[in-house]
């Protein structure tokens, strides 16, 4: 399968990664000095079951350079979807679907309106990851897995031979017949967990294992899940206490994605998470204290590091 990456960060390096290694052409459309590196060197994965080094892939700097490809991997930052999407509509006149797995439930949204609907599959990744040098990516947890679909929920052709590809490279795919509803079953998690942990500046292992920050957790969680069952998602009623669960059994060093940003300095993802889930809590009528406070405080620092005052 012809595989073009757009992103070639934690989430599109590992997947895109897995997929060039099991033999599949891939070409990463990054930037920057990760990108020159990787021109050079390949790129290397440090992953908890050993290093991977990613050498029979393509690594360029704009989508032109692609040539025809069967799937898009989207996997940019939310702050340039639609920028980056532009860039991709030659491939997509060419016949390219479009897969994002981008964090938040309405990047596929914002995408369609650049390409048009039809070219563009919704979906979601799990994977946690950082750039440690240019070139390299460390991951801290064995979890890696695609979940994608169709927005009217067919098992269309494109959908499951892209299932097959990654399943034959070694890591969890599911074709989803709801995508919406699976994203906003992670949403629960992620948009508390980049919150926290950007909020406390520490992983998981001090804001879930804490008795008296486990309260503020779950309130967070169950907004979320208010939320989604607001807009007319199927949510079980202990989304919350599931959500806990599962944080608390991830590696006690975790931080989410947007954390890593943060104490670099760098644009967030805030308004994809904690800001849409305010402005539609806000239209909904729903209360959304906790995220609403993240979102406030977190504010400042969503273009990046703010500029001293005067």
């Amino acid at each position: 399968m012809r595989i073009a990456v757009m992103g070639a960060g934690a989430v599109g390096g590992y997947f895109g990664g897995r997929l060039a290694v099991a033999g599949h052409e891939v070409t990463f459309i990054g930037r920057g000095e990760h990108l020159r590196a990787m021109q050079q060197n390949g790129l290397c994965l440090e992953t908890p079951q050993g290093s991977l080094r990613v050498g029979n892939a393509r690594f360029v700097d704009a989508a032109r350079e692609v040539g025809e490809c069967d799937v898009v991997l989207f996997a940019v930052k939310a702050y340039d979807i639609e920028a980056a999407a532009a860039s991709l509509k030659s491939l997509v006149d060419g016949g390219a679907a479009i897969v994002s797995v981008l964090n938040g439930v309405d990047h596929q949204d914002r995408i369609a309106a650049v390409v048009g609907a039809g070219s563009v599959l919704g979906g979601l990744a799990m994977v946690s990851g950082v750039i440690t040098a240019p070139g390299v990516i460390r991951y801290t947890s064995p979890m890696s897995s695609l979940r994608f679909g169709e927005g009217d929920g067919r098992m269309s052709a494109r959908a499951l031979a892209f299932r097959d590809a990654c399943i034959g490279a070694g890591f969890g795919a599911t074709v989803e017949p709801d995508i919406r509803a699976a994203q906003w079953g992670k949403f629960v998690g992620l948009a508390t967990n980049a919150a926290l942990t950007c909020l406390f500046r520490l992983p998981c292992g001090y804001i879930y294992h804490d008795p008296e920050i486990i309260p503020l957790a779950l309130r967070a969680f169950g907004e979320v899940a208010a939320v989604a069952r607001a807009e007319g998602i199927a949510m079980p009623g202990d989304a919350a206490e599931r959500t806990l669960a599962m944080h608390q059994a991830f590696p006690k060093t975790m931080f989410a994605s947007m954390y890593h940003d943060l104490a670099k300095g760098r644009p967030l993802e805030l308004d994809s998470l904690s800001g849409a889930l305010l402005r539609r809590a806000r239209a909904l009528g729903v209360p959304v204290p906790v995220h609403e406070m993240a979102y406030l405080a977190l504010k400042p620092y969503m273009h990046g590091a703010p500029a001293p005052l005067a």
